[in-house]
This record gives C-alpha cells, sequence and structure tokens, in this order.
C-alpha cells in the first residue's frame, strides 16, 4: 500500500444509490448526462468527475494554442448550435460544455474531485459499487448501470520516451499535457519532438516569443490548412435562419463531404494524397514539403488535423521555425544528437510525443469476485463487452468528431436501459451467439488501418475484435449512424437477467 492510500480512511457515511452512474465530466459525459436527463427524466444518475471541473481534455490541456483539431459543427452536440469558427480555443469549447451543463441543469447531477479507485459487479444484487477518493475520504456509490466516458488517456501524466542521456540534459524537459505555469520561453532555443496536432498547435503560437523552435520528428504527419471559416455557415447566418437549422445544415454537408474524402482515401490514396500535399507545398519550397511533410503512409492511416490558415507552414516560412525529420540517438547537456549526426541546441525541450493510454480510467474492476483481464473480453461494436455486464464505453472515432459516436452511444444507452425496463430485466450482458464461437480474433484495431502510436503501444490491453460487423469497432460514422439505432436489442448477442425488486431491496440495505 502507497503512502497515499494508507493516509486515505474510509468514513461512515451512507452508500448513495443511482440508476445509472456516469464516469467523467468531459465532452463524452456531459452529453451522456443531457441525453439521459431529457430522454429518461424519470432516471436518477451522477456523473463523478476526477478533475476539480468540467471539461476533461480542454481542461487538462493548458499549453500555448490549445484547441481542436476537427470542426466544431460536429465535434460540438447535434442538440447545440455551435454559433463560432469551426477550429475552436480551449476557452471557447469550455464555455460551450459550460452552457450545455448550465442550460439543461445538469450540474446538480456532477460531483467534482471524486477519483474513482475500484468498481465492483455483483450478478446477485445486479448492482455496480463504485468507491472514489475525495478530499481524502472514500464515497461509496452504487449503480445499476455504469457508462464510461472517462476518454482514452491518462492526464496525470503524457507520454515520452525514455531516451538516452535525458538525466544530462541542462534545460528543461516538458510535456505539454501537464505544461507548466512558471515556464518561460522568451528568447529561448526551443526543440519540440513530434509531429501530430499537438505539435502544429504549440509551435506557431510560441515561435513569436522564442528565439527560434525546431520541430524534430521521426515521420511527416498529413496537415489540411485553410481558413477557420466555414462558408456554408456564412452563408446562412445573415438569413437570419433558425441557429438548429443552421447547425444541422452545416453538420451534415460537413459529414458528407468527409465521407466523400474517407471513401477516396480509400480508393484513390495517391491522388488524395496529392491533393493534402498541396497544402504545404502553397507555402513551403518543394524540398521542404518533400523531405518534412511527405508522409510515408496512406492518408487516413493516422489522424488528420486542420491547421487554421496555414500557421505551422507560415511559421516554417518565416525562419522563426525549421524542420528536421530523424530519429533521436541522445540528449547532450545542451540540446539534442539526432541519429544522423545533427546536433540541436536547446534550452528547452517540449516532448509532444503523445498519450499513455487509460483502460477504463485506471479503475480496478471486479465482476463478481474475479478481478477484470480487459484484454480477454471482445467488443460488441466498441462498446459493450463480453463478461461485462451492465456497462458501456464509449471510444469515438479517428476520421470523424468523437461527439458524432458520443451521441450516437447515448441513444443506444437510453434504449438499452427502456428495453431493460420493459422486460423487467436488471442485468444485461452481451456474448457470442452459437455463429459467433470460434471466429477468428484479432487486436482492438487493424494496425494496416489506423495505427497511431499510442494506440501500438498499448494494443496489449485493450479488448479483442471479431471478424464479423457486431464485435469490433468499425470506426465508419456513416454506416454506424444507421446501425446503431436499429440495432436488434432481442438479438441472441444480448443476454438479460434479474429483478427489479431484488436489486432495490439490495440497494436500500446497503443504504
Amino acid at each position: 500500500m502507497t503512502k497515499a492510500a494508507a493516509a486515505i480512511r474510509p468514513v461512515d457515511t451512507p452508500t448513495e444509490h443511482f440508476d445509472v452512474l456516469i464516469v467523467g465530466a468531459g465532452i463524452s459525459g456531459i452529453g451522456g448526462a443531457y441525453h439521459l436527463s431529457t430522454q429518461m427524466p424519470g432516471k436518477s444518475f451522477v456523473v463523478l468527475e476526477a478533475m476539480a471541473d468540467f471539461g476533461g481534455t480542454w481542461r487538462q490541456h493548458t499549453y500555448p494554442g490549445i484547441r481542436s483539431d476537427s470542426d466544431l459543427y460536429t465535434f460540438g452536440y447535434r442538440f447545440k448550435p455551435w454559433v463560432g469558427a469551426p477550429i475552436a480555443t480551449a476557452d471557447e469549447i469550455l464555455a460551450y460544455l459550460g452552457e450545455v451543463i448550465d442550460e439543461n441543469g445538469l450540474g446538480r447531477h456532477i460531483r467534482y474531485g471524486h477519483v474513482i479507485t475500484s468498481a465492483t459487479w455483483s450478478s446477485e444484487a445486479s448492482l455496480w459499487t463504485l468507491e472514489a477518493v475525495h478530499d481524502g475520504q472514500v464515497r461509496r456509490f452504487t449503480a445499476g448501470f455504469l457508462w464510461m466516458c472517462q476518454g482514452y488517456y491518462r492526464q496525470s501524466e503524457g507520454y515520452t520516451p525514455d531516451w538516452p542521456g535525458m538525466a544530462d540534459f541542462k534545460g528543461r524537459i516538458v510535456h505539454p499535457q501537464t505544461w507548466p505555469t512558471d515556464i518561460d520561453l522568451a528568447d529561448k532555443k526551443v526543440v519540440v519532438i513530434g509531429s501530430g496536432a499537438t505539435a502544429a498547435t504549440l509551435v506557431p503560437n510560441i515561435a513569436d516569443d522564442c528565439a527560434h523552435v525546431t520541430i524534430l520528428q521521426r515521420s511527416p504527419t498529413y496537415f489540411v490548412p485553410g481558413r477557420n471559416e466555414n462558408d456554408l455557415a456564412e452563408q446562412l447566418r445573415p438569413l437570419g435562419i433558425d441557429p438548429m437549422w443552421t447547425h444541422e445544415i452545416v453538420r451534415k454537408s460537413i459529414l458528407f463531404n468527409q465521407a466523400a474524402f474517407t471513401r477516396r482515401a480509400m480508393e484513390e490514396p495517391e491522388v488524395v494524397k496529392q491533393e493534402l500535399l498541396a497544402g504545404p507545398r502553397a507555402f513551403l519550397p518543394e524540398a521542404v514539403v518533400a523531405e518534412h511533410f511527405t508522409p510515408t503512409y496512406r492518408p487516413w492511416r493516422q489522424r488528420i488535423a486542420f491547421v487554421p490558415d496555414g500557421d505551422i507552414f507560415r511559421a516554417i516560412a518565416s525562419g522563426k521555425v525549421s524542420a528536421v525529420t530523424d530519429e533521436i540517438e541522445r540528449f547532450t547537456e545542451t540540446g539534442v544528437k539526432t541519429k544522423s549526426g545533427k546536433t540541436l541546441e536547446a534550452d528547452v525541450v517540449v516532448t509532444a510525443t503523445g498519450f499513455n493510454l487509460n483502460v477504463l480510467g485506471d479503475i480496478a474492476f471486479t465482476v463478481d469476485d474475479k478481478p477484470l483481464n480487459f484484454a480477454e473480453t471482445i467488443t460488441y461494436r466498441g462498446m459493450m463487452f463480453t463478461g461485462l455486464p451492465n456497462l458501456i464505453w464509449v471510444f469515438g472515432y479517428f476520421r470523424a468528431s468523437w461527439t458524432l459516436r458520443a451521441d450516437l452511444i447515448s441513444d443506444f444507452v437510453v434504449r438499452l436501459l427502456r428495453h431493460m425496463d420493459a422486460k423487467g430485466a436488471t442485468k444485461v450482458e452481451v456474448a457470442l451467439r452459437d455463429e459467433d464461437k470460434g471466429m477468428p480474433l484479432a487486436s482492438w484495431i487493424d494496425p494496416e488501418d489506423f495505427n497511431p502510436g499510442y494506440l501500438m503501444r498499448n494494443m496489449h490491453l485493450l479488448p479483442k475484435r471479431g471478424d464479423k460487423r457486431e464485435w469490433r469497432h468499425t470506426q465508419d460514422y456513416w454506416a454506424e449512424k444507421d446501425e446503431l439505432p436499429t440495432i436488434d436489442l432481442d438479438d441472441a448477442a444480448f443476454v438479460y437477467s434479474g429483478v427489479h425488486d431484488q436489486r432495490r431491496a439490495t440497494a436500500r440495505k446497503a443504504g
């Protein structure tokens, strides 16, 4: 037991019971709370959030320039119009989420500063029991249904590889996920390691303050530069059209275009690649584009980020920023030495090198007295799992906005809860049907389809997928938007049991 754990003392407070317990008050959890409160107002629920306030990613990340890398018409909720620029700052997104909470009275359902340490399922009682630490004391909750909206990465730390010589470096090493409030980059030489959306966002927002910024990347990434405006929205707004209509029309237009782009990326990858490379070519010499902005993988095997007004390319063109495509041999006292022999001098090194995957919120799960090995389960459409009753996990899309799937799954949860009530069931789990038994199993995501580093490093922690559509997370919003609402809840993949009276009696006894 750690010293921190030893200092936590359980308190003699009543166990609180809710019909549904939502884990996380980020964009998924707030959306789930909205849908539950509006579609099933008779259900009691609570949202437990580890941080001191709502927002998740947008509260945690405070590095300069933090913004969305996809448009807010689709990253925002379907039920609340977005009226700003498509690519939004963290502050703008937090304001939007705060309005959802205030406008719908969700604040009374959210408990902040509750770090969940354990979740235990009892089939006898058809109940989840969760323990959470709040202000150094243990609080206990029971719930009939658990809705995991905690996201997919560990908020307490980012991923930084262990390079040789890091201890020798005399400067400062920081990760954007835990950006220090006391850092001063004025007139500093800064090396930013990484090639993703975080690096592309951070670099142009610090370049003017620094003596020089060097982007050090192992391999290039695709980016799409453009004006931070949506032409269709700009045409509709002056007409005085209902904002909900504008929101819906713009969403449908964006999603239609994204579907076509995704299809073309699969069917004619070389053509799409050249179209994407036209972006940096508009700002930079061909030699720079060829060396530093021409990925070796086909489009959409990793996420493609939008860069407003091509700001990262403009920063390079200005001379304030340079790009180096190479691998790190080691850190030195004064910077970084690459495998090709380059020495990059630095006062500060920023490791924009990704996330540590968070599997079910790093919570210790137990099912009927047996510790859960999540990797041994098989996923049903990337949201339910064999051997894990009364639980939904929200894991969004890579090629479309995360929130699109959060909204779809919210509707599914409501349908499932209503179906359970109609059947008088208190337990539902997914199980392989006769026709599914013996099907080949593979990793959660096909690396040939999508292969970001944070997934590849942690694939062994995630559930398995089958070779049938029901038993995998397809990442295909354009199919799922029609499939999820029509799932047959009486299909043999869903196994129901339990009675309501037994669970209520157990909850009263626990309380």
